[in-house]
C-alpha cells in the first residue's frame, strides 16, 4: 500500500502494480493483495482506502490468461478460491473503500471494483464489463452476484449474456459506477476528492454506518433496525461524539480522532 495521501485526512491507496500486463491478476498479485488487505483491516489510521492502478490509463484487465494457460486444474481451483477470499476481504474492510477506475475494468477487474463501496471511473474509459461468456465461462469472482445487487437482474443478465463493454458514461447510467471524472481530471483525482469529503467525518461513525448498511442485505427490516440502533448506541459515549457536540456549540469544524 502507498503512504497516506493526506496524513490528517487518513486516506490510503492500495495500488495494483503490474503495468506490463495491465494489472492482470496473477497468483503473485493475488497473494500480495490479500496481504495488503490483511494489513489494512487492522489499521485504524485508515479512514478511506482507494484502490487504484499505479499507472495512468489503467485499472485491471482481469485474470492473467497467459498464466492461466500453464496452470493445472488444481491450481485454477486454488486461484479462484483465493480470489473469492480476497474480494470478500475487500468488501468487508471496516473503512469505506473507493475504486478509481482509470482504464479497462474487465472480468475479474470489474469484480474487484464491485467489491468496493464506491466506484469512480475516468470519463474516457471505454471498456467496463464482464466478458466471460465470450470466453466460454461465467464471472467467477462475484460478478453474477454483486452486479445483480447493484443494477438488478435484467441489466446484470444483459451485461453478462452479451459480454458487452460499457463506456464510463454508460456504466454510470447503468449504476455500475457512482461517479465519473470531470474532463480536467482522472478517476484517481475524483476519488481523492470523494475520499476527502468522506474522511472529514467521524471514523468510528463511518465504520458503524458501513457495517449497518452491509447487514441490511441479510436482515429483515425489524432485525435490521435493531442492529442499526445497537450500532448507534455504541457511538454515543465516544470522544468523537463529544467533540462533535462541543464543536457544534462553538460553531467550528470538529476534530475527529477515531476514539
Amino acid at each position: 500500500m502507498d503512504e497516506l495521501l493526506h496524513q490528517k485526512a487518513g486516506i490510503t491507496c492500495l495500488s495494483l502494480n503490474r503495468p506490463q500486463s495491465k494489472n492482470a491478476i496473477s497468483i503473485t498479485l493475488l497473494k500480495e493483495l490479500i496481504q495488503c488487505l490483511d494489513t489494512a483491516q487492522f489499521d485504524k489510521s485508515i479512514r478511506v482506502l482507494i484502490l487504484r492502478s499505479s499507472t495512468t490509463g489503467s485499472f485491471c484487465a482481469g485474470a492473467d490468461l497467459i498464466e492461466r494457460r500453464s496452470m493445472s486444474q488444481v491450481q485454477v481451483a486454488r486461484f479462484l478460491s483465493d480470489l473469492r477470499v480476497a474480494l470478500g476481504k475487500l468488501e468487508t474492510l471496516p473503512m469505506p473503500t473507493i475504486a478509481a477506475i482509470d482504464g479497462p475494468a474487465l472480468g475479474g477487474g470489474l469484480e474487484l471494483g464491485l467489491a468496493c463501496d464506491l466506484r469512480v471511473a475516468g470519463r474516457n474509459v471505454t471498456k467496463i464489463g464482464l466478458p466471460e461468456t465470450a470466453l466460454g465461462i461465467i464471472p467467477g469472482a462475484g460478478g453474477t452476484q454483486r452486479a445483480t445487487r447493484l443494477v438488478g437482474p435484467a441489466r446484470a443478465k444483459d451485461l453478462i449474456f452479451t459480454a458487452r463493454m460499457l463506456s464510463a458514461t454508460e456504466a454510470l447510467e447503468w449504476g455500475l459506477v457512482d461517479y465519473i471524472s470531470s474532463p480536467e481530471s482522472d478517476a484517481f483525482e475524483r476519488a481523492v476528492q470523494l475520499a476527502s469529503q468522506i474522511s472529514n467525518n467521524a471514523p468510528l461513525a463511518l465504520r458503524a454506518a458501513k457495517q449497518a448498511i452491509s447487514r441490511s442485505e441479510d436482515l429483515a427490516l425489524e432485525p435490521g433496525l435493531d442492529f442499526e440502533r445497537a450500532s448507534y448506541e455504541t457511538l454515543l459515549s465516544t470522544q468523537d461524539r463529544m467533540e462533535a457536540l462541543v464543536a457544534f456549540k462553538e460553531k467550528r469544524r470538529p476534530v475527529f480522532k477515531g476514539e
